[in-house]
């Protein structure tokens, strides 16, 4: 089964919870996933903010579940790396 191995989300999110909170929880869901979050854009009420998310087998579905737990929308998957099965040449 394929594995997504990066991926880049365009995100607005409210100002709290914070970014270094926001970025945890998002770390949070996978296994030994790396985030780097850069805020865009900061209005009012909300933040504009693009996450980096690398790992070896990222689980999205819990990610975009998070990110809308934590009160933000996700706008675009601007950018997606996915991996392919490892196939092994068979043996004569």
């Amino acid at each position: 089964m394929p594995k997504v191995k990066r991926i880049v989300l365009d995100v607005l999110k409210p100002h709290h919870p914070g970014a270094l909170d926001f970025a945890k929880a998002i770390a949070d869901q996978g296994y030994q996933c790396k985030v780097k979050l850069s805020v865009e854009e900061v209005d009012e009420k909300t933040e504009s903010i693009t996450l980096v998310i690398e790992g070896n087998d990222i689980p999205f579905e819990a990610i975009k579940d998070t990110i809308k737990n934590l009160g933000g929308s996700l706008h675009s998957i601007d950018e997606v790396e996915v991996e392919g099965p490892d196939v092994t040449p068979e043996k004569e």
